[in-house]
Formats: structure tokens, sequence, C-alpha cells
């Protein structure tokens, strides 16, 4: 159970540039729930896929974030990682470039483990990779060794999904995915998304601009406009709705 409550967010209090960027937020996330997340631009999305992912915490009284009863309003990223997975829009923010694939995966696996655990790249763990990688078709389980750096936006994208899912995040956080990619790798990366959350029965929650994934997947869909929820369509109500449908939202 993913739980936000009276979560409030404002950039530059006080000033003329004062932006209240999420209003007295409440919601929650059952366990195993695919969330989406609309809204024009400024309307507070990635301001709260920020504020789960820990690079944004609220004022002390603004609100509070629990994650299977934990609370991690004020944990910092790097304290979250052990059970968050993100992914960004940016294909080359979710590796490390210079790093190989293999030893990109080596992170991924150490995410969880304590600092004196160490994860080898031996024979073993390169089969397990090679085998993740594999499902792809994309013909990279040969080229471990190469730079991730050096692959093509789509392909960093999609072992950013891999490695973010490596173990099994309590939380993935999606924010807008196949935004900076071709149409073709988008397809892949989406359906390889939501492949993998269906798999595992995660609970995830993406940010999309593209209102098409929106019929294709996705348990409920929320949309937000100027910091606060105007719209929670879940269960029948969101079988139901036709992309004409959320076209009309906007």
């Amino acid at each position: 159970m993913i739980e936000i409550r009276d979560l409030s967010i404002t950039f530059n209090p006080g000033s003329e540039q004062e932006l209240r960027a999420l209003q007295h937020v409440n919601l929650q996330i059952p366990q195993g729930q695919y969330v989406i997340l609309l809204g024009a631009n400024g309307s507070g999305k990635s301001t709260l896929l920020n504020v789960l992912a820990g690079s944004l915490s609220p004022e002390r009284g603004n609100g509070e974030i629990l994650i299977h009863n934990q609370n991690v309003t004020h944990k910092a990223v790097h304290q979250r990682s052990a059970y968050l997975g993100r992914i960004f829009q940016q294909p080359s923010d979710g590796v490390a470039s210079d790093l190989s694939v293999l030893e990109n995966f080596r992170l991924a696996a150490l995410r969880t483990s304590s600092k004196g655990l160490k994860v080898g790249t031996g024979k073993a763990f390169r089969d397990e990779v090679a085998s993740r990688v594999e499902v792809l078709n994309m013909s990279l389980e040969n080229r471990l060794d190469r730079s991730i750096g050096s692959f093509s936006g789509g392909q960093r994208q999609a072992l950013s999904l891999l490695m973010a899912t490596y173990v099994k995040p309590q939380l993935l956080l999606l924010d807008e995915p196949t935004a900076a990619l071709d149409p073709k790798s988008a397809e892949t990366v989406f359906a390889l998304a939501c492949q993998i959350i269906e798999h595992q029965q995660l609970t995830a929650v993406l940010v999309t601009h593209d209102l098409r994934h929106c019929t294709r997947a996705g348990d409920r869909i929320i949309q937000l406009s100027e910091g606060k929820i105007i719209r929670d369509e879940i269960g029948v109500s969101r079988e139901s709705l036709s992309l004409m449908d959320i076209q009309g939202w906007f």
C-alpha cells in the first residue's frame, strides 16, 4: 500500500513566483495496482512522482508519504532505493553510461544489499544477465561488456527497465519513459513495461502524455490539475473509457 496524506508542495513561497505545485493531495494505491497519471503541463504530475521518489520533500507539517506503513516522507533518494525503482524520461538518466551493461546490472543487483555484501560478475551472474537481456530480442546478450552509453536510446531505456526491476521493487515509477524515443522504440519500451508490471505484479505509477496508453494498460487513471486530483477512474468506470472520452478531459 502506498499512501499520501494531505500533501502540499509550494515552490518560492511568499514571492511573486509562488507556485502551489501540489495542494492537499490524498491518495491510496493498493499493492499491485498500476496507476496512470495524467495532466497538462504544470499540473503537478512530475512533482508528485519526485515526492514519491524522494527527490522532493514537503515542509514539516505539509503531508506524509507512507510505503507499506513505513513513513518515508523525509527519506532521501538513496534511502528509498532499496524498495523503489524509477525510469526517467531521458534514457541516459537511468544508466551509468561509462560502465558496461554487465557492470550496470551489477549495480542493480546491489540495490537492496548491505554495503558489506558484494555481487561478482562471474559466469553465473553473466549467464543470468544474458538470459534476462535476451528477452528483449535486441541481440544485446552478446554485448554485455560494451559501454551501455554506446547503445541507442531505446536500447538503453529497455535495459533501464530490466535493471530497475532486476530485484522486484515495492514501487516502480515511470516518468514519461517513451517521450524521448522514436515511435518504434517507444512501442517496444511501453509493451515491455506493461509486461514486466503484469508478470511481477508490481505497484506502478506511470506519468504519460500519450493518451493511447490509458486505453491499453493500467488499472486506474488519475488526472491532476493545478496540483489537485480532479479525476480518479477505477474499476468499471475506468474500463468503459474510450480514447475520445479521455481526450475530452483536456
